[in-house]
């Protein structure tokens, strides 16, 4: 692992523990050049996804990207982080135990959307104002119109 403070090669793992909900392992580490410590996380990863997106191009799963998007929704919402990551890592798990190795950039939304909506009732709507390409008031109204419906 490389020292973010100096770039040297040279670490050590000074801790290791169990992470979530134990699929991330957090390791504690040691420059042996600069004497710098930092954190890094190490998740199991089941297979390489791909990303197919609407435009038809197709592009490398990234988890810190789904993060960002998520984080985008949820600012200065008051919401565990835990809760957060724990939710990013449900998504991530249901994606790669679907034994299917290209996930349409749909599908994951709607997860998002899905896990959104048990964290935080204003993000989840800022994400699909964001997902459904909302363009003007009307989208939001319909949009929370169909909340307000019981499901059949």
């Amino acid at each position: 692992m490389r020292c973010p403070f100096c770039g040297c090669n040279e670490t050590q793992v000074k801790d290791s523990r169990g992470a979530e909900d134990g699929s991330t392992i957090r390791r504690r580490r040691q420059c042996s050049a600069c004497g710098g410590r930092f954190t890094t996380f190490e998740r199991i990863q089941l297979q390489e996804l791909v990303v197919v997106k609407s435009s038809g191009k197709r592009a490398p799963f990234d988890r810190d990207k789904l993060m960002r998007s998520v984080s985008i929704a949820l600012r200065k919402r008051d919401v565990d982080p835990e809760r957060v990551d724990q939710m990013i890592s449900g998504v991530v798990r249901r994606l790669e135990t679907s034994g299917e190795t290209e996930v349409s950039s749909k599908k994951i939304g709607e997860m998002v959307m899905e896990g959104l909506a048990g964290l935080d009732d204003v993000a989840y709507v800022r994400y699909a104002s964001v997902y459904k390409n909302f363009r003007e008031a009307k989208d939001f109204e319909q949009f929370l119109g169909g909340l307000d419906e019981p499901e059949a």
